[in-house]
């Protein structure tokens, strides 16, 4: 795998540095008062930066209408299970990341992470996931705490990868669906927090689909932000489903985005019909988008396996 970093300007070396120093920093801390064996032996085995900051195809115009800047992209190799729980062990380093962009200033570029195993990772490979493979053609190592190499991958044949963009197409798209027909009941009666809530669940889930579909790999996270960038990173057909050019229309995608939790626990969380309209008419349009996209994805599958 390469560890070069020479593409990258270097600002953006410099803060790639900085992530991994916070990543390093915060797991500590979350480790620091360890009694089992397993946590006094918690490691980072490896970080690696994928995406198109690996690539070299980043976009960093925040200030354009558009308004799209590409994320740091980093898999985070860890040496036990148990780590790679996110709320337990990663959260206060996503927070400190979110901090140093919006706050303090001292990161310009958002980062998105995940966290798997060794084992993980290298099951992925075993069994052609797009995505983990992707990483290992593609990917730069900021750290590796030894030579350990991945596993070689093994590249699903075309009617097995066929099959299953099919299996997860029939399964999650419909589920969307359901969850778009029940968000238009429950904000037809009026209750409008449970339907920011359905409009969350309808966009995550057609997050989970186009990725599934396309990489077979989706983030078991409920975090849309991440998600939506995860997504728009295999076809930026999707950046065009959520507006970006005013902080009003930012605002409302942060609204949904925070109605996983706050429209079922919080007293305090409010939404109008006239933002509850908005939201609909975007998240209809993303599952257009995704249906296009992971049909285009199938048909192409399906040729392939005929050839």
């Amino acid at each position: 795998m390469r560890t070069d970093l020479d593409h990258l300007p270097p600002a953006k070396q410099r803060e790639l540095e900085r992530v991994v120093q916070i990543l390093f920093e915060e797991l500590g801390d979350a480790t620091a008062i360890a009694t089992s064996d397993w946590k006094k032996q918690a490691r980072i085995l490896k970080v690696i930066l994928y995406g198109s900051y690996a690539r070299g195809g980043w976009v960093d115009e925040p200030h354009t209408a558009k308004g799209y800047q590409s994320d740091f992209d980093l898999l985070i190799i860890v040496n036990h299970e148990k780590l790679t729980d996110r709320a337990a062990f990663w959260s206060t380093a996503e927070d400190r990341l979110n901090r140093e962009l919006a706050v303090t200033k001292t990161l310009r570029t958002p980062v998105n992470f995940i966290v798997h195993t060794l084992h993980e990772v290298n099951d992925g490979l075993a069994h052609g996931r797009y995505f983990f493979m992707d990483v290992v053609r593609d990917g730069i190592a900021l750290y590796e705490s030894d030579s350990t190499e991945l596993h070689e991958p093994k590249p699903k044949t075309p009617r097995q990868a066929l099959a299953m963009a099919q299996e997860y197409f029939a399964e999650w798209f419909p589920a969307a669906a359901g969850r778009l027909d029940t968000a238009k009941y429950v904000l037809g009666q009026g209750r409008l927090k449970e339907a920011a809530f359905d409009l969350h669940q309808t966009s995550e889930f057609l997050y989970h689909c186009v990725l599934l579909v396309c990489t077979f790999y989706t983030p078991h996270v409920h975090n849309l932000g991440f998600l939506r960038t995860q997504a728009e990173r295999i076809d930026p057909r999707l950046i065009d489903a959520w507006p970006r050019d005013t902080r009003v229309d930012r605002g409302r995608f942060e609204k949904l985005k925070a109605a996983y939790v706050k429209a079922r626990y919080s007293k305090h969380y409010r939404i109008s019909n006239e933002e509850l309209a908005w939201l609909r008419e975007r998240v209809e349009e993303l599952g257009r988008t995704v249906q296009v996209i992971c049909e285009e994805h199938i048909a192409a599958l399906k040729r392939s396996a005929a050839a």
